[in-house]
């Protein structure tokens, strides 16, 4: 950007991205998709309307059109006060299951708009993984140490990455520790070699 274009030319040049171009397509695709699984799953007209409220207010923050559809449905449906089992939006959905519960976890505390600490997220993920509480220690110790390499990732990959160090790398136990966390196993390992255990 150079100084002569000014605000006018920002202003434009942000008309532009969130047009047909960037936002409103975006939207356009989220909005048939989950027009398409609210159909194929067969739940109410207002589910769908609430959910794509909720796409629009965080419709950079999702990662996946299918994935994040279904997961702006099972909230929606939650949140009306008739919840519906995942496997139902599960079934109509192009994504898999790991996927739609990331973009359901990651919505949820978007518009929770707190999220919270991560010592939270080791606890729910052992609890998920059959993890004893000496290794939950352990991966509080191994954060705890490493704090500035923790700074603005996911709290689930980190979550998962902790306790798979704690556990001293056993046999099978990243796979057990990424379905649990909803993540990677690529974004799991990759964040335990930014942590020094």
């Amino acid at each position: 950007m150079k100084v002569e274009h000014g605000a006018r030319w920002l202003a434009l040049a942000g008309f532009y991205r969130d047009t047909l171009h960037g936002k409103e397509m975006r939207l356009a695709s989220i909005g048939a998709e989950i027009s398409r699984v609210r159909e194929c799953a067969g739940a109410p007209h207002s589910a769908a309307e609430a959910a794509l409220a909720l796409v629009r207010r965080h419709v950079y923050d999702l990662e996946g059109l299918s994935a994040g559809a279904a997961a702006a449905l099972w909230l929606a449906a939650r949140d009306l006060g008739e919840p519906r089992p995942l496997s139902d939006f599960l079934r109509c959905s192009k994504a898999d299951k790991s996927a739609v519960k990331r973009a359901a976890w990651r919505l949820d505390e978007l518009v929770r708009g707190k999220r919270p600490p991560l010592e939270d997220y080791v606890g729910i993920v052992a609890a998920r993984a059959r993890l004893s509480a000496s290794y939950v220690r352990r991966a509080l110790e191994i954060l705890a140490g490493n704090r500035k390499a923790v700074v603005g990732r996911n709290p689930w990959v980190l979550a998962a990455a902790s306790l798979w160090l704690a556990t001293y790398k056993e046999y099978g136990m990243l796979m057990r520790l990424a379905e649990a966390a909803g993540v990677t196993i690529v974004g799991v390992k990759n964040a335990a070699r930014r942590i020094r255990a």
